[in-house]
Protein backbone atom coordinates (compact mmCIF):
# COMPACT_ATOMS: atom_id res chain seq x y z
CA UNK A 1 0.00 0.00 0.00
CA UNK A 2 1.34 3.30 -0.87
CA UNK A 3 0.20 5.24 2.21
CA UNK A 4 -0.35 9.35 1.55
CA UNK A 5 0.78 9.32 -2.17
CA UNK A 6 -2.01 12.06 -2.31
CA UNK A 7 -1.43 13.90 0.46
CA UNK A 8 1.28 17.29 0.24
CA UNK A 9 1.46 20.08 2.20
CA UNK A 10 -0.59 23.20 1.68
CA UNK A 11 -0.99 26.44 3.67
CA UNK A 12 -3.33 25.84 6.36
CA UNK A 13 -2.72 25.57 9.83
CA UNK A 14 -3.95 24.49 12.82
CA UNK A 15 -5.05 26.60 15.69
CA UNK A 16 -2.48 27.56 18.31
CA UNK A 17 -1.44 25.11 20.83
CA UNK A 18 -2.25 25.53 24.33
CA UNK A 19 0.02 26.22 27.17
CA UNK A 20 1.23 22.73 28.51
CA UNK A 21 2.28 22.55 32.52
CA UNK A 22 5.59 23.28 33.48
CA UNK A 23 7.85 24.05 36.46
CA UNK A 24 7.39 27.46 35.78
CA UNK A 25 3.88 29.71 34.94
CA UNK A 26 3.31 28.71 31.40
CA UNK A 27 2.79 32.57 30.77
CA UNK A 28 6.20 33.64 31.33
CA UNK A 29 8.81 35.52 28.96
CA UNK A 30 12.81 35.99 28.27
CA UNK A 31 13.86 39.34 28.33
CA UNK A 32 17.70 39.12 27.29
CA UNK A 33 19.91 41.72 26.35
CA UNK A 34 22.58 40.79 23.69
CA UNK A 35 25.59 41.87 23.02
CA UNK A 36 27.95 38.98 25.09
CA UNK A 37 29.48 35.89 23.18
CA UNK A 38 28.97 33.14 24.54
CA UNK A 39 31.63 30.43 26.45
CA UNK A 40 31.83 27.43 28.41
CA UNK A 41 30.59 23.59 28.58
CA UNK A 42 27.17 22.74 28.10
CA UNK A 43 25.41 19.12 28.66
CA UNK A 44 23.45 18.56 26.32
CA UNK A 45 19.55 16.86 27.56
CA UNK A 46 17.88 13.74 26.52
CA UNK A 47 16.35 13.93 23.12
CA UNK A 48 12.59 14.78 23.19
CA UNK A 49 11.51 13.20 19.75
CA UNK A 50 13.38 9.50 20.94
CA UNK A 51 11.59 10.18 24.92
CA UNK A 52 7.94 10.44 23.48
CA UNK A 53 7.76 7.34 21.02
CA UNK A 54 9.70 5.18 23.71
CA UNK A 55 7.60 6.41 25.74
CA UNK A 56 4.24 5.26 24.09
CA UNK A 57 6.10 1.65 23.33
CA UNK A 58 5.73 1.04 27.05
CA UNK A 59 1.68 0.44 26.04
CA UNK A 60 3.08 -2.28 24.00
CA UNK A 61 3.39 -4.47 26.95
CA UNK A 62 2.69 -5.04 30.67
CA UNK A 63 5.08 -4.73 33.05
CA UNK A 64 7.23 -1.85 34.49
CA UNK A 65 9.62 -0.23 32.53
CA UNK A 66 12.45 2.34 33.48
CA UNK A 67 13.46 5.01 30.54
CA UNK A 68 16.68 7.62 32.05
CA UNK A 69 17.89 10.68 30.14
CA UNK A 70 14.40 11.89 29.89
CA UNK A 71 14.43 15.05 29.56
CA UNK A 72 12.40 17.29 31.37
CA UNK A 73 10.16 19.08 29.45
CA UNK A 74 6.26 20.18 28.99
CA UNK A 75 6.19 17.28 26.50
CA UNK A 76 7.13 14.48 28.16
CA UNK A 77 4.70 15.54 31.39
CA UNK A 78 2.05 15.69 28.86
CA UNK A 79 2.82 12.20 27.57
CA UNK A 80 3.11 11.14 31.16
CA UNK A 81 -0.29 12.32 31.99
CA UNK A 82 -1.47 10.90 28.62
CA UNK A 83 -0.14 7.05 29.71
CA UNK A 84 -1.72 7.94 33.34
CA UNK A 85 -5.13 8.76 31.47
CA UNK A 86 -5.10 5.10 30.08
CA UNK A 87 -3.89 3.64 33.43
CA UNK A 88 -0.47 3.39 33.59
CA UNK A 89 1.44 4.78 36.58
CA UNK A 90 4.43 7.13 35.85
CA UNK A 91 6.93 8.05 38.12
CA UNK A 92 8.88 11.00 37.16
CA UNK A 93 12.61 11.55 39.33
CA UNK A 94 14.85 13.66 38.01
CA UNK A 95 15.50 12.32 34.45
CA UNK A 96 14.82 9.11 35.30
CA UNK A 97 10.92 7.95 34.43
CA UNK A 98 9.45 4.44 35.89
CA UNK A 99 6.35 3.57 33.77
CA UNK A 100 3.86 0.42 35.22
CA UNK A 101 1.68 -0.76 32.12
CA UNK A 102 0.41 -3.59 33.89
CA UNK A 103 -3.36 -2.38 34.33
CA UNK A 104 -4.49 0.01 31.18
CA UNK A 105 -7.70 0.82 31.99
CA UNK A 106 -8.93 2.96 29.22
CA UNK A 107 -8.64 3.28 25.48
CA UNK A 108 -9.17 6.87 25.02
CA UNK A 109 -6.45 9.59 24.57
CA UNK A 110 -8.57 12.55 24.93
CA UNK A 111 -8.55 16.29 23.32
CA UNK A 112 -7.48 18.26 26.60
CA UNK A 113 -4.31 16.26 26.67
CA UNK A 114 -3.84 15.21 23.03
CA UNK A 115 -4.65 19.00 21.18
CA UNK A 116 -1.61 20.34 23.17
CA UNK A 117 1.15 18.01 21.96
CA UNK A 118 0.75 16.21 18.13
CA UNK A 119 3.26 13.57 19.57
CA UNK A 120 0.34 11.77 21.45
CA UNK A 121 -0.90 10.14 18.47
CA UNK A 122 2.07 7.42 18.83
CA UNK A 123 0.07 5.99 21.56
CA UNK A 124 -2.41 5.06 18.32
CA UNK A 125 -0.30 1.93 17.61
CA UNK A 126 0.96 0.51 20.35
CA UNK A 127 -3.27 0.46 21.98
CA UNK A 128 -4.27 -1.05 18.45
CA UNK A 129 -1.27 -3.81 18.95
CA UNK A 130 -2.07 -4.88 22.63
CA UNK A 131 -5.93 -4.06 23.12
CA UNK A 132 -7.35 -4.40 19.71
CA UNK A 133 -8.73 -1.21 20.58
CA UNK A 134 -7.99 2.90 20.34
CA UNK A 135 -9.80 6.14 20.98
CA UNK A 136 -7.70 8.65 19.99
CA UNK A 137 -8.32 12.51 19.65
CA UNK A 138 -7.09 13.76 16.39
CA UNK A 139 -3.97 15.77 17.34
CA UNK A 140 -3.07 19.43 17.86
CA UNK A 141 0.39 20.86 18.77
CA UNK A 142 2.27 23.70 17.05
CA UNK A 143 0.23 26.52 15.15
CA UNK A 144 1.92 25.39 11.68
CA UNK A 145 1.43 23.16 9.45
CA UNK A 146 -0.43 21.02 8.73
CA UNK A 147 1.01 17.46 9.15
CA UNK A 148 -1.12 14.90 8.65
CA UNK A 149 -2.38 11.91 10.67
CA UNK A 150 -3.74 10.07 7.03
CA UNK A 151 0.02 8.52 6.84
CA UNK A 152 -1.19 7.00 10.07
CA UNK A 153 -4.46 5.89 9.69
CA UNK A 154 -4.16 4.45 6.46
CA UNK A 155 -0.40 2.85 7.04
CA UNK A 156 -3.02 1.02 10.34
CA UNK A 157 -5.51 -0.07 7.92
CA UNK A 158 -3.35 -1.70 5.61
CA UNK A 159 -2.40 -3.59 8.86
CA UNK A 160 -6.28 -4.74 9.05
CA UNK A 161 -7.20 -1.87 11.36
CA UNK A 162 -11.07 -0.43 10.75
CA UNK A 163 -10.72 2.96 11.91
CA UNK A 164 -12.90 5.57 11.89
CA UNK A 165 -13.07 9.38 12.51
CA UNK A 166 -15.86 9.95 15.36
CA UNK A 167 -16.59 13.32 16.60
CA UNK A 168 -12.91 14.49 16.32
CA UNK A 169 -11.29 11.07 17.57
CA UNK A 170 -9.68 8.28 15.54
CA UNK A 171 -11.63 5.25 16.86
CA UNK A 172 -10.95 1.27 16.02
CA UNK A 173 -12.76 -1.57 18.00
CA UNK A 174 -11.79 -5.71 17.92
CA UNK A 175 -8.80 -4.83 15.89
CA UNK A 176 -6.65 -7.42 15.21
CA UNK A 177 -3.37 -6.31 13.69
CA UNK A 178 -1.44 -8.46 10.74
CA UNK A 179 1.24 -7.80 8.61
CA UNK A 180 1.11 -5.85 5.19
CA UNK A 181 3.29 -3.88 3.11
CA UNK A 182 3.01 -0.01 3.26
CA UNK A 183 5.43 2.60 1.64
CA UNK A 184 5.53 6.19 3.19
CA UNK A 185 4.71 9.55 0.75
CA UNK A 186 5.95 11.37 2.07
CA UNK A 187 9.09 10.48 4.44
CA UNK A 188 7.10 10.69 7.77
CA UNK A 189 9.03 10.50 11.15
CA UNK A 190 5.87 10.26 13.07
CA UNK A 191 3.88 7.18 10.83
CA UNK A 192 7.46 5.55 10.92
CA UNK A 193 7.51 5.10 14.75
CA UNK A 194 3.58 4.67 15.01
CA UNK A 195 3.79 1.67 12.27
CA UNK A 196 6.68 -0.18 13.66
CA UNK A 197 5.75 -0.66 17.41
CA UNK A 198 2.14 -2.05 15.76
CA UNK A 199 3.68 -4.22 13.66
CA UNK A 200 5.93 -6.04 16.31
CA UNK A 201 3.07 -7.51 17.59
CA UNK A 202 0.90 -7.73 14.30
CA UNK A 203 0.81 -11.33 12.90
CA UNK A 204 2.88 -12.03 10.16
CA UNK A 205 5.74 -10.18 8.41
CA UNK A 206 5.62 -6.11 7.58
CA UNK A 207 7.65 -4.10 5.18
CA UNK A 208 7.66 -0.82 5.76
CA UNK A 209 9.39 1.21 2.91
CA UNK A 210 10.59 4.75 2.67
CA UNK A 211 11.06 5.11 6.41
CA UNK A 212 12.05 7.73 8.46
CA UNK A 213 15.96 7.55 9.22
CA UNK A 214 16.41 9.64 12.41
CA UNK A 215 18.31 8.56 14.96
CA UNK A 216 14.84 8.93 16.93
CA UNK A 217 13.41 6.52 14.44
CA UNK A 218 16.80 4.24 14.82
CA UNK A 219 16.52 4.43 18.84
CA UNK A 220 13.10 3.10 19.30
CA UNK A 221 13.73 0.65 16.68
CA UNK A 222 17.03 -0.50 18.58
CA UNK A 223 14.58 -0.81 22.29
CA UNK A 224 12.00 -2.49 20.73
CA UNK A 225 14.56 -5.31 19.57
CA UNK A 226 16.21 -5.41 23.41
CA UNK A 227 12.64 -5.99 24.16
CA UNK A 228 11.79 -9.11 21.94
CA UNK A 229 10.83 -7.45 18.82
CA UNK A 230 12.15 -8.79 15.17
CA UNK A 231 13.50 -6.27 12.98
CA UNK A 232 15.82 -6.43 9.94
CA UNK A 233 16.93 -3.00 8.42
CA UNK A 234 17.19 -0.73 10.83
CA UNK A 235 18.90 2.39 10.09
CA UNK A 236 17.82 2.31 6.47
CA UNK A 237 14.53 3.25 4.47
CA UNK A 238 13.19 -0.36 4.45
CA UNK A 239 12.66 -2.32 7.28
CA UNK A 240 11.24 -5.74 7.65
CA UNK A 241 9.22 -6.81 10.68
CA UNK A 242 8.20 -10.56 12.02
CA UNK A 243 5.75 -10.11 14.25
CA UNK A 244 5.80 -11.52 18.07
CA UNK A 245 3.75 -12.82 20.12
CA UNK A 246 4.84 -10.86 23.36
CA UNK A 247 8.01 -8.58 24.36
CA UNK A 248 9.56 -7.60 27.60
CA UNK A 249 9.56 -4.35 29.38
CA UNK A 250 11.63 -1.81 28.21
CA UNK A 251 15.14 -0.42 30.16
CA UNK A 252 16.94 1.65 28.15
CA UNK A 253 18.75 5.25 28.05
CA UNK A 254 17.31 7.68 26.01
CA UNK A 255 19.60 9.36 23.17
CA UNK A 256 20.87 13.02 23.22
CA UNK A 257 19.10 15.51 21.71
CA UNK A 258 20.44 16.65 18.73
CA UNK A 259 18.36 19.55 17.71
CA UNK A 260 18.78 21.29 21.39
CA UNK A 261 22.96 20.06 20.85
CA UNK A 262 22.65 21.98 16.83
CA UNK A 263 20.73 24.76 18.59
CA UNK A 264 23.49 25.48 21.51
CA UNK A 265 26.50 25.30 18.34
CA UNK A 266 24.47 27.96 16.58
CA UNK A 267 24.22 30.35 19.58
CA UNK A 268 27.45 30.30 19.53
CA UNK A 269 27.98 30.77 16.01
CA UNK A 270 25.52 34.08 16.40
CA UNK A 271 27.32 35.16 19.15
CA UNK A 272 31.17 34.57 18.06
CA UNK A 273 31.43 32.59 20.93
CA UNK A 274 33.28 29.57 22.08
CA UNK A 275 31.62 26.38 23.83
CA UNK A 276 31.77 22.78 24.06
CA UNK A 277 28.92 20.74 24.02
CA UNK A 278 29.03 17.60 26.48
CA UNK A 279 27.33 14.26 26.06
CA UNK A 280 26.24 14.61 22.40
CA UNK A 281 26.56 12.30 19.65
CA UNK A 282 28.54 14.12 17.08
CA UNK A 283 27.03 12.03 13.82
CA UNK A 284 23.66 12.70 14.93
CA UNK A 285 24.54 16.35 14.00
CA UNK A 286 26.62 16.03 10.83
CA UNK A 287 24.37 18.20 8.45
CA UNK A 288 24.56 21.04 11.11
CA UNK A 289 27.94 21.07 11.73
CA UNK A 290 29.05 20.98 7.72
CA UNK A 291 26.27 24.18 7.43
CA UNK A 292 28.01 25.93 10.22
CA UNK A 293 31.11 25.40 8.87
CA UNK A 294 30.52 26.81 5.73
CA UNK A 295 29.19 29.96 8.07
CA UNK A 296 32.95 30.10 8.97
CA UNK A 297 32.50 28.10 12.36
CA UNK A 298 35.44 26.33 13.55
CA UNK A 299 34.04 23.09 14.87
CA UNK A 300 35.95 19.91 16.54
CA UNK A 301 33.74 16.95 17.33
CA UNK A 302 35.58 14.15 19.37
CA UNK A 303 33.77 11.13 21.18
CA UNK A 304 30.66 12.85 23.20
CA UNK A 305 31.80 16.36 23.10
CA UNK A 306 31.81 18.96 20.05
CA UNK A 307 33.77 22.39 20.22
CA UNK A 308 32.77 24.96 18.21
CA UNK A 309 34.37 28.46 17.82
CA UNK A 310 32.16 31.25 16.10
CA UNK A 311 33.26 33.76 13.14
CA UNK A 312 33.81 37.51 14.17
CA UNK A 313 30.73 37.49 11.44
CA UNK A 314 28.97 34.38 9.61
CA UNK A 315 29.38 34.05 5.65
CA UNK A 316 26.13 33.99 3.84
CA UNK A 317 25.05 30.90 2.71
CA UNK A 318 22.76 28.28 1.15
CA UNK A 319 21.09 25.78 2.41
CA UNK A 320 17.90 23.12 1.98
CA UNK A 321 16.51 21.25 4.33
CA UNK A 322 15.66 17.82 3.59
CA UNK A 323 15.00 14.62 6.42
CA UNK A 324 17.61 13.12 7.84
CA UNK A 325 20.74 12.82 7.05
CA UNK A 326 19.63 16.43 5.61
CA UNK A 327 19.83 19.20 7.33
CA UNK A 328 17.04 19.12 9.88
CA UNK A 329 13.88 21.78 9.22
CA UNK A 330 13.49 21.54 13.28
CA UNK A 331 17.02 24.16 13.06
CA UNK A 332 15.50 26.30 9.92
CA UNK A 333 14.48 28.66 11.99
CA UNK A 334 17.43 28.76 14.41
CA UNK A 335 19.44 29.18 10.88
CA UNK A 336 17.80 32.04 9.62
CA UNK A 337 18.50 34.28 12.92
CA UNK A 338 22.04 33.46 12.53
CA UNK A 339 21.95 33.98 9.10
CA UNK A 340 19.88 37.27 9.63
CA UNK A 341 23.16 38.80 10.78
CA UNK A 342 25.64 37.01 7.91
CA UNK A 343 28.29 38.87 5.59
CA UNK A 344 25.72 38.29 2.27
CA UNK A 345 22.59 37.23 0.98
CA UNK A 346 21.16 33.62 1.57
CA UNK A 347 18.73 31.42 0.54
CA UNK A 348 17.13 28.74 2.54
CA UNK A 349 14.46 26.84 1.00
CA UNK A 350 12.49 24.06 3.35
CA UNK A 351 11.40 21.19 1.15
CA UNK A 352 9.67 19.44 4.40
CA UNK A 353 7.36 21.70 5.45
CA UNK A 354 6.48 24.48 3.16
CA UNK A 355 5.05 26.68 5.61
CA UNK A 356 7.17 26.90 8.37
CA UNK A 357 7.80 29.97 8.29
CA UNK A 358 6.05 32.27 11.01
CA UNK A 359 9.28 33.16 12.57
CA UNK A 360 9.68 35.15 9.82
CA UNK A 361 7.63 38.55 11.11
CA UNK A 362 9.01 38.34 14.64
CA UNK A 363 12.79 38.19 13.20
CA UNK A 364 11.26 41.15 11.04
CA UNK A 365 10.85 43.05 13.88
CA UNK A 366 14.41 42.70 15.59
CA UNK A 367 15.57 44.52 12.23
CA UNK A 368 16.15 41.30 10.01
CA UNK A 369 15.76 41.79 6.04
CA UNK A 370 13.73 38.82 4.99
CA UNK A 371 11.57 38.11 1.59
CA UNK A 372 9.36 34.74 1.88
CA UNK A 373 8.45 33.58 -1.47
CA UNK A 374 7.01 30.10 -0.52
CA UNK A 375 9.27 27.79 1.01
CA UNK A 376 11.35 29.78 0.42
CA UNK A 377 13.50 32.57 2.11
CA UNK A 378 15.87 35.28 0.92
CA UNK A 379 17.51 36.87 4.20
CA UNK A 380 19.91 39.98 3.61
CA UNK A 381 22.22 40.47 6.73
CA UNK A 382 22.28 43.12 8.11
CA UNK A 383 25.54 44.04 10.90
CA UNK A 384 23.18 45.11 13.76
CA UNK A 385 20.24 43.44 15.01
CA UNK A 386 17.89 45.74 17.60
CA UNK A 387 15.84 44.32 20.59
CA UNK A 388 12.49 44.68 20.55
CA UNK A 389 9.32 42.65 21.92
CA UNK A 390 8.65 39.42 20.23
CA UNK A 391 5.94 36.43 20.27
CA UNK A 392 7.30 33.10 20.19
CA UNK A 393 4.95 30.87 17.74
CA UNK A 394 6.17 27.38 17.64
CA UNK A 395 8.80 25.55 19.80
CA UNK A 396 11.54 25.86 17.12
CA UNK A 397 10.65 29.26 16.29
CA UNK A 398 11.03 30.62 19.87
CA UNK A 399 14.70 28.74 19.40
CA UNK A 400 15.18 31.08 16.51
CA UNK A 401 14.29 34.56 18.62
CA UNK A 402 16.65 33.64 21.34
CA UNK A 403 19.31 33.33 19.25
CA UNK A 404 18.30 36.64 17.63
CA UNK A 405 18.23 38.41 20.82
CA UNK A 406 21.46 37.08 22.43
CA UNK A 407 22.96 39.71 19.33
CA UNK A 408 20.71 42.29 19.15
CA UNK A 409 21.46 45.86 20.34
CA UNK A 410 19.64 46.70 23.40
CA UNK A 411 16.88 44.86 24.90
CA UNK A 412 14.33 42.10 23.81
CA UNK A 413 11.61 40.38 25.41
CA UNK A 414 10.02 37.38 24.40
CA UNK A 415 6.59 36.32 25.32
CA UNK A 416 4.60 33.18 25.00
CA UNK A 417 8.02 31.03 25.86
CA UNK A 418 5.67 28.03 27.07
CA UNK A 419 6.42 26.98 23.37
CA UNK A 420 10.22 27.21 24.06
CA UNK A 421 9.28 24.87 27.21
CA UNK A 422 7.50 21.98 25.47
CA UNK A 423 11.14 21.22 23.40
CA UNK A 424 14.17 22.56 25.70
CA UNK A 425 14.95 21.59 28.90
CA UNK A 426 15.24 25.24 30.61
CA UNK A 427 17.27 27.00 27.90
CA UNK A 428 17.51 29.51 29.73
CA UNK A 429 19.76 28.72 32.85
CA UNK A 430 21.76 26.88 30.23
CA UNK A 431 22.22 30.07 28.67
CA UNK A 432 23.06 31.71 31.33
CA UNK A 433 25.87 29.63 32.59
CA UNK A 434 27.50 30.38 29.41
CA UNK A 435 27.76 33.82 30.02
CA UNK A 436 24.12 35.35 28.33
CA UNK A 437 22.03 37.76 30.02
CA UNK A 438 19.04 36.63 29.76
CA UNK A 439 15.77 35.99 32.97
CA UNK A 440 12.51 34.68 33.11
CA UNK A 441 10.01 36.79 33.86
CA UNK A 442 6.28 36.71 34.47
CA UNK A 443 4.48 38.18 31.39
Amino acid sequence: MDVGATQRRSGHHHAPSTPETTDAPPMDALVIEGGRELAGRVEISGAKNAALPVMAATLLTPGVHTLRNVPLLADTRTMARVLEQLGARVELRGHACKIDTSNITSVEAPYDLVRTMRASIYVLGPLLARLGAARVSLPGGCAWGPRPVNLHIEGLKALGAELEIDHGYIVGRDVKLRGGQIRFEPISVGATGNLLMAAVLAEGGTVLDNCAIEPDITALAEVLVQCGARIEGIGTRTMTIHGVTSLRPIDTTIIPDRIEAATFLAAAAITGGSITLERCQPAHIAAAIHTLEETGCTVLPENLEVAITGPVRPAAIQLTTSPFPGFPTDMQAQMMALLSVADGTSVITDTVYLDRFTHVPELLRLGAQIRLEGNVATITGVEHLQGAPVMATDIRASAALVLAALVAEGETRISRIYHLDRGYERLDLKLEKLGARIRRVQD
